[in-house]
């Protein structure tokens, strides 16, 4: 009974020591990246903020000026201007990559473990290569006079085009130089997903004579609805902080077709004059944009239910 007693009191200090250990070498291990997060993303996001309601040119003092760069951008017509081009390429991409990718996810998951693990190895290359590389690429592919695709078009009876010269076709083709390189990337997150379906799920869906498309909309697609909320997620954020594309393939032109919301933010502190004040308001309205359209795709698509436990 006593020795009883004496374990009872003496184990709990022994496993509060045990855990204590355990969570301080974990904190440990995790301080190196919070340090580095807190300098590089934490404050200087926080001080942008701050940032935004002044007015700094690099050279001199900040001078608090209120709400006058929010008033500025808002009433610019280029700030607007530059936000609908980058909603035009925002809704080029999205659709078309996503819809891309999940249907090479789904045709992938039908081949067998070789030739799958083939496939995925040549589709993951793409997104490996850097962007500037892909966009040089492509840009010497569409060259007008020198590039292979009018040599490929010509044989179709198709007239000369411009591609990306044309002020009506060149965001589209900034989006189709993007869905080549990251729709490869997405559909290997997708199959990954599909991974993690049960077969037993299809395996019923079989015997209640359910075909494969309606397999696909009660069982595939609600299933994937985790993989998908971040697919999407990452991807539109990402196409809202479209630049590199850009910049190396038509620098905003032709007619500014192409001018997206970064180029206005480095417009407003290296081109058109050292406004750190209206960039950085420029910069955290794309945040609150950012932020909102995260929002509205998490609720929308119920990021935080998962249907499988309806299907145990």
């Amino acid at each position: 009974m006593i020795y009883s007693k004496m374990g009872t009191s003496s184990s709990p200090s022994i496993l509060g020591r045990l855990a204590n250990s355990e969570w301080l070498v974990a904190y440990l291990f995790i301080l190196p990246s919070l340090i580095g997060f807190v300098l590089f993303y934490a404050y200087p996001s926080v001080r942008s903020v701050f940032i935004s309601f002044t007015e700094w040119n690099l050279l001199s003092d900040a001078e608090y000026v209120g709400w006058a760069n929010y008033q500025e951008i808002f009433s610019d017509e280029r700030f607007w201007r530059a936000l609908q081009t980058t909603v035009v390429y925002v809704l080029w991409n999205i659709p078309l990559q996503t819809i891309l990718a999940l249907f090479m996810a789904v045709v992938l998951e039908r081949f067998s473990t070789v030739l799958s693990t083939l496939l995925r190895s040549i589709m993951i290359l793409p997104w490996l290569m850097p962007s500037v590389i892909v966009s040089l690429l492509w840009l010497w592919i569409l060259d007008p006079s020198l590039g292979i695709a009018n040599e490929f078009l010509k044989l179709f009876g198709v007239p000369k085009q411009y591609f990306m010269g044309e002020p009506q076709q060149a965001i589209a083709w900034i989006a189709a130089i993007n869905i080549w390189r990251n729709a490869g990337y997405n559909a290997i997150l997708i199959f990954a997903g599909l991974k993690t379906i049960p077969r037993s799920l299809y395996e019923v869906a079989e015997i209640d004579g359910a075909n494969s498309w309606t397999q696909f909309q009660r069982i595939t697609l609600p299933l994937l609805r985790p993989v998908l909320t971040f697919v999407l997620v990452t991807t539109v954020v990402g196409s809202f902080q479209i630049y590199d594309t850009i910049a190396v393939t038509t620098n905003g032109g032709p007619a500014g077709a192409t001018r997206v919301i970064i180029f206005y933010i480095i417009d407003e502190v290296f081109n058109r004059r050292i406004s750190m004040g209206t960039a950085t308001a420029a910069s955290v309205v794309l945040f609150c944009i950012l932020v909102s359209v995260t929002l509205i795709q998490m609720r929308f698509l119920q990021a935080n239910q998962s249907d499988l436990a309806d299907y145990s």
